[in-house]
């Protein structure tokens, strides 16, 4: 499996590439901007640009999608439930960065839904409370977290369709219950891993 970190946009985003090794073909998770130093790893490294995933709607996270769409014609993935977040300046907070990103897509995943990149799965996780479309993709033993969980703390729920009992929930329901061995890949911030996050993480206890 590929698997690299790039921070991206005025907010250091870690936006993730994702692939095959066996086919080159790869998914490029959250690419909040700098789209030039994504497209230039990809290129670097003759990587197949499949399609772009989404965590979450928020500007920080969506800066980068022009730029690589006006390179490579790729699907944009994410839950439908935060489209109307991705459509709007003001809902997605690009506007309040100084940004107007107000963007669009007809293509979404659901909970328990798997994407293929040669003979990797990704395996759609839907977590709402960061924002009610919030989505995690497990693939093998990492859980690309979004602003869902970060380590040894969890995502704001006071922007809009934000929930915080139901970001807890989500967290304790669907994320806490994996191998305790999986390492988390947050939106920001260093990785951690399941288990040391059900020991330590204060939002948790």
């Amino acid at each position: 499996m590929l698997l690299e970190k790039i921070p991206v946009g005025p907010l250091s985003v870690n936006c993730y590439v994702i692939g095959d090794d066996g086919t080159n073909k790869v998914a490029v998770v959250d690419p909040g901007g700098d789209a030039d130093k994504i497209l230039r790893f990809l290129d670097e490294n003759e990587l197949e640009l499949e399609y772009i995933i989404l965590t979450h709607a928020h500007g920080d996270h969506i800066g980068g999608i022009p730029g690589l769409l006006e390179k490579i014609d790729v699907p944009v993935y994410m839950h439908k439930e935060d489209l109307f977040i991705l459509k709007d300046m003001e809902k997605n907070y690009s506007k309040q960065m100084g940004l107007t990103y107000e963007l669009e897509t007809e293509n979404f995943v659901a909970d328990g839904d798997e994407l293929s990149l040669g003979d990797l799965k990704l395996k759609i996780i839907h977590t709402p409370g960061h924002t009610p479309g919030g989505i995690c993709i497990l693939v093998e033993n990492f859980l690309i977290a979004g602003d869902t969980l970060f380590a040894n703390s969890i995502g704001r729920s006071d922007l809009v369709g934000g929930n915080h009992n139901q970001l807890i929930d989500s967290i304790k329901g669907k994320l806490m219950v994996l191998d305790e061995e999986i390492m988390v890949l947050p939106g920001h911030g260093p990785a951690s891993r399941i288990g040391i996050e059900k020991l330590t993480n204060p939002f948790l206890k």
